[in-house]
């Protein structure tokens, strides 16, 4: 997922496991090499029934394989991997059915993070105080899937999962305007071969992926003559200046605060709200980065910031006056735990790890959630793939996080950061119908929420005020792995869909009125 923290790739797998039980295979297969240059197997298409808690069941069909993009002469660019889950219908039913189209971040990630972890018909689970790469991977039941409210489109760019670019090369893909452009072609090309343009049409992007929403959205609006109705998105980056600035500049430290805050409240076995993240969101944007911007050099405001950072944060008030009152993720995720020789995820600080070196005065060491699932979402892909979905491949590995996508990701030649909130401004303002939800975890160091909640406040109202939400859950960047916030989550999401479907119906845009952040409050279970 984010941007901010380097990976290793993983080593092939040789054969897949074992398949969720009761799947039922419908293939349709012709010889690869028969297919005009393309290296992976043609689509298989496979029929399933999944029965949720309460009764409730669900026939649908899914369709794993890839979409061949090819330039003006006809000649094959690349092979885009995906995963599409189709609620059965009649053709008029699903013409008029929702589809969404999910990704994930990285860069270089794959999407098995949104598909088995978050909203798809089977789940992976990973919640706990830790992740063990060695978990069973036998997918169950998704209660919280999005297949009660729309189709669903999983699409790896090149690089990450089985895409590929056609001659084997794919640097020309990792860069910030070419992978938009052809991530907007891929779902393009989706609808066409589906018959799926009259079909109302959303984006579902994690991290990277919630970066490359806006960016995607415009693309489709501007250059292909496709239009969402909506986008989710997931823990995203929507300003880089914002994620990675500098030690000797405050907004690092300003927009971690609230969640080292709300980390604190877990500690002390209190679920964190809105409403008691309040105080620690108003002296984040008040006394702390007015103390912060005195400098160092002034003790009495490495004073007061010492005490108030520790007692919201819980970390040892010498600690905190030693590091001036500014704590960084990867310190905060050593001291936290120093006393039990564990470390905690800059993920989700609720997951810990041992230290694996608990007396040297600094520690390296792997992410307990991002380095810990590789492991585990690598094998349950691959046997999703082969077993469930009846499409294998051979000749390559199943790319989960490729380092080599990040480390080579090309983000421009201009002076500024990377950011998409002047296309996200865009196709607001252009579409009065379009909504947006933003969701975040308190408990992520990575894409801190308070840094979506800053810039959102920067936002014109473009009509109503429920256009543009944030939600925030208990839980980290993968909030959606505690049982609570994915069930949280669902229920915004399909909040979100219903108005803006009533909207389309209506043939109506938003009209201007004041606006307003819906409250994330909800009762404890």
């Amino acid at each position: 997922m984010a941007f901010a923290v380097a990976f290793t790739p993983l080593r092939s797998l040789a054969e897949a496991q074992n398949a969720p039980p009761g799947a039922a295979r419908k293939a349709a297969e012709r010889p690869a090499e028969s297919r005009d240059g393309r290296k992976l197997p043609a689509d298989s298409v496979t029929e399933h029934t999944l029965t949720l808690p309460g009764g409730r069941t669900i026939a649908f069909t899914a369709t794993a394989g890839s979409l061949g993009l090819v330039d003006e002469s006809g000649k094959l660019q690349s092979e885009i991997a995906f995963i599409a889950y189709v609620k059965k219908g009649s053709p008029e039913e699903i013409a008029a059915r929702p589809v969404s189209f999910a990704i994930n971040g990285g860069p270089g990630a794959a999407s098995a993070y949104l598909n088995i972890g978050a909203i798809g018909p089977w789940r992976l689970p990973s919640d706990g105080a830790s992740i063990s790469p060695s978990q069973k991977i036998q997918l169950k039941p998704n209660a919280e899937t999005w297949l009660d409210f729309t189709d669903l489109v999983f699409i790896d760019p090149v690089g990450t999962g089985y895409s590929r670019a056609a001659d084997g090369d794919g640097k020309s893909y990792w860069n910030v305007e070419s992978d938009s452009s052809v991530l907007a072609s891929a779902i393009a090309r989706y609808l066409r071969q589906n018959d799926r343009m009259s079909s109302p049409k959303f984006y579902v992007g994690e991290s990277y992926g919630g970066f490359r929403g806006p960016l995607i959205a415009s693309k489709l609006q501007e250059d292909v003559g496709v239009g969402l109705s909506g986008l989710v998105l997931l823990s995203p980056v929507l300003d880089f200046a914002w994620l990675q600035s500098a030690r000797t500049t405050p907004w690092g430290f300003v927009t971690r605060l609230p969640s080292l805050a709300a980390a604190a409240l877990e500690r002390s076995g209190t679920r964190p709200t809105r409403s008691l993240m309040a105080d620690a969101e108003r002296y984040a944007s008040g006394d702390y980065i007015a103390d912060l911007l005195k400098g160092p050099s002034d003790a009495a405001a490495v004073g007061r910031l010492s005490q108030k950072v520790s007692a919201l944060t819980g970390l040892d008030p010498e600690t905190v006056r030693r590091q001036a009152g500014r704590p960084t993720s990867n310190s905060y995720q050593r001291e936290i735990g120093r006393d039990q020789g564990r470390v905690s995820s800059a993920y989700d600080t609720s997951v810990t790890g041992w230290d694996p070196d608990p007396t040297a005065p600094t520690s390296h060491f792997e992410d307990p959630v991002l380095t810990a699932l590789q492991a585990p979402l690598t094998s349950a892909m691959v046997d999703l793939y082969a077993n469930t979905l009846n499409w294998r491949v051979t000749n390559m590995r199943y790319e989960l996080l490729n380092g080599a996508v990040n480390r080579g990701w090309s983000w421009g030649s201009g002076r500024g950061a990377p950011e998409a909130m002047g296309a996200l401004k865009g196709i607001l303002s252009l579409d009065g119908s379009l909504r947006v939800l933003i969701a975040h975890g308190f408990t992520d160091l990575v894409t801190p929420y308070f840094a979506s909640k800053i810039l959102i406040d920067q936002m014109p109202s473009y009509g109503t005020g429920d256009r543009l939400k944030l939600a925030v859950y208990p839980g980290g960047h993968m909030f959606y792995s505690r049982a609570d916030s994915r069930a949280a989550f669902h229920a915004d999401a399909a909040d979100l869909y219903a108005r803006a479907l009533k909207d389309r119906s209506d043939g109506t845009a938003a009209t201007p009125g004041s606006r307003g952040e819906r409250p994330q409050e909800r009762p404890t279970p």
